[in-house]
Order: C-alpha cells, then sequence, then structure tokens
C-alpha cells in the first residue's frame, strides 16, 4: 500500500514518486482509488499490473513518441536502490525528470462516462459538436482529442482544445493534440486484434531541459483507459469493463457520501477487481501473469 524509502518523496493516489537527484524513481503502489478518495486496502498485484503494462506500450509505441524510460529492472538501478529490492522489484521504474504539461491529454473513440453525460445535455464533448442520435458506448465517427485541467486534488475538468492552448500555447497544444490522436489510433488497432475496445485513454507529457516532448507517467492501464472487450460489446447500455469501475459500482450499492474515509472493501470486490486487471494484461500483452 505504500513504499518507504529515504528519499524526497511525492505521494499521488497510486505512485510514491522519489527524487533521485538527476533521475526519479516512480513506485507503483497496490492503492486504488475511486471518486478521487484513495480506498483503506488495495488490489494485490495492482501496482505490478500497471508497471508491466505501461512499459509494455511503452516498448509497442516507442517510434511513435519518446518516453521517459529510463530503467525498470533492478539490475540497471544505481547501488543507492539496491537495498529497497523487496519495495521495488517489479512496481517501478526509473525515469528521465521532466517538466510537467499541466494538461491531461484524452483521446475518446466511443462516447462514455463524462462525454456521454456532456452529449447528452448538448450534444458535444469538451465543446466539440457531435452528430444527433448517438446512444451511449456508441463508436465516435473519428476519435476526438479532449483535454483536461490537471487538479492537484479533486476530479480533473474538462475543457476545450482552445482553452487547453491558452494554458500551454497554440504550438505545444497542437503538438500534444497530434500525438494523443496518433498514439491512441495505434494502440486501438493493436487492442482491438487481441479482442479489446480502448474506449477512451489519458496520456501525460513532460518537457526536457533542451524543450523536447516526451511521454511520461503511466500510459494505456485501466487506471488510465477505460478497456471494454470486444466480444460483448454493444452500445446503448454500459459496457462491461476491464478498469475499476467494478469497485465504483460496488460503492454507489454503499452508504457511503464519496469523502473520507471510504468504506472497505470486500474481499470479493477486491479479487474480481484483480482478475480484471490481470485479464488485460494477459489479453494485450498475449503473456500469462506469474508474479
Amino acid at each position: 500500500m505504500q513504499s518507504n524509502l529515504p528519499f524526497p518523496v511525492r505521494r499521488g493516489k497510486v505512485r510514491d514518486v522519489y527524487d533521485l537527484g538527476q533521475s526519479l524513481l516512480i513506485v507503483a503502489t497496490d492503492r486504488i482509488s475511486a471518486f478521487d478518495v484513495i480506498m483503506p486496502n488495495g488490489i494485490p498485484d495492482k501496482g505490478r499490473v500497471l508497471t508491466a503494462l505501461s512499459l509494455f506500450w511503452f516498448g509497442k509505441l516507442a517510434g511513435n513518441s519518446e518516453n521517459h524510460l529510463l530503467a525498470s529492472d533492478m539490475k540497471d538501478y544505481p547501488s543507492i536502490l539496491q537495498p529497497f529490492a523487496e519495495q521495488i522489484h517489479g512496481r517501478s521504474m526509473l525515469v528521465k525528470k521532466a517538466k510537467v504539461v499541466p494538461i491531461e491529454c484524452v483521446a475518446r473513440g466511443y462516447l462514455a462516462g463524462s462525454g456521454w453525460k456532456e452529449y447528452q445535455a448538448s450534444q458535444t464533448v469538451c465543446g466539440i459538436k457531435l452528430p444527433a442520435g448517438l446512444r451511449q458506448c456508441d463508436r465516435l465517427p473519428e476519435p476526438i482529442f479532449t483535454p483536461a485541467t490537471k487538479e492537484e486534488t479533486g476530479h480533473d475538468i474538462n475543457i476545450s482544445s482552445d482553452r487547453a492552448a491558452e494554458r500551454v500555447g497554440r504550438e505545444l497544444a497542437a503538438e500534444m493534440r497530434k500525438r494523443t490522436l496518433s498514439l491512441y489510433a495505434q494502440a486501438a488497432q493493436y487492442a482491438q486484434g487481441r479482442g479489446i475496445i480502448i474506449a477512451d485513454t489519458k496520456f501525460e507529457f513532460g518537457q526536457l531541459p533542451d524543450g523536447t516532448l516526451i511521454l511520461i507517467d503511466e500510459i494505456l492501464t485501466p487506471d488510465s483507459s477505460r478497456f471494454w472487450p470486444a466480444d460483448s460489446y454493444s452500445p446503448g447500455r454500459d459496457q462491461p469493463s476491464f478498469d475499476k469501475q467494478f469497485v465504483r459500482n460496488w460503492l454507489e450499492t454503499q452508504p457511503w457520501n464519496k469523502t473520507p474515509p471510504a468504506p472497505t472493501l470486500p474481499e470479493d470486490v477486491v479479487q474480481g477487481t484483480r482478475k480484471r486487471y490481470v485479464e488485460a494484461y494477459e489479453r494485450l500483452t498475449g503473456k500469462s501473469w506469474s508474479n
């Protein structure tokens, strides 16, 4: 649930990020959050699955965009990290330092989540006009780029592309849009061949000191994406998914006001969520999960 290394640390909802001076160490814990609240108990192996899946995608998409990865194997880590192998093996990445661009770059290929809610009200998603008559979870005529603000607390807020350009500059916003849609297209095509629909996903970018734009954080995991099994896809309703929707659905049945402290997840919800994360990894990579 939490790593403890003797270096400056910033703890997010899932990740512990350690500053090693010239680089960062990102440790994915087994914490899980829902409605922006961290649950009191975690999902076994979750951090390892997220790390392994991100590493798979960094390799698969390496020709599309430079990323922050330096190393992920303990034998390639500096000596100062070796005493902590038990805590970080299999759930960590040594990465380049970069200046985070404060925009969440979301690609949507299907009408779901907050996009569906907005469409019902205004026939738009992040200000983008869409055709009339679309159903919940319908495939969009073409994927769209829907940026969001990066909020330190609470929900990220959907914004228009123009608003994103005002925040970070038109040229940088245009490049992030181009890369986001290109990465999504490549990943979605591959995943479709493995029986998974990537309905939407988010990417984060950072800039190196020379201005080079690189992919950072995790990519294309069940925490950052909406994964649906292709064989049961049917628009007009919610879809079964390989993400933490299983946790959200249980929480919605509880007498909880979505503020801390959250209720403890029962064992069947914990194991059901773990099973979904592992199945997403196995389907996408073609490998058995043996960790």
